[in-house]
């Protein structure tokens, strides 16, 4: 049986800079809220 959350069921978002989707990571977990760009390449560029 796999573990989690189905990939196509996690939420996402529209990154502002390059117009592209992105969805939920771990690693956003607490956050998701906050965040606005899907890298940090994005969030320099703004």
């Amino acid at each position: 049986m796999p573990n989690g959350v189905d990939k196509a069921n996690l939420p996402s978002k529209t990154c502002p800079a390059c117009h592209r989707p992105f969805a939920w990571r771990k690693k956003w977990a607490r956050d998701w809220e906050q965040v606005v760009y899907c890298s940090g390449a994005c969030r320099k560029k703004r």
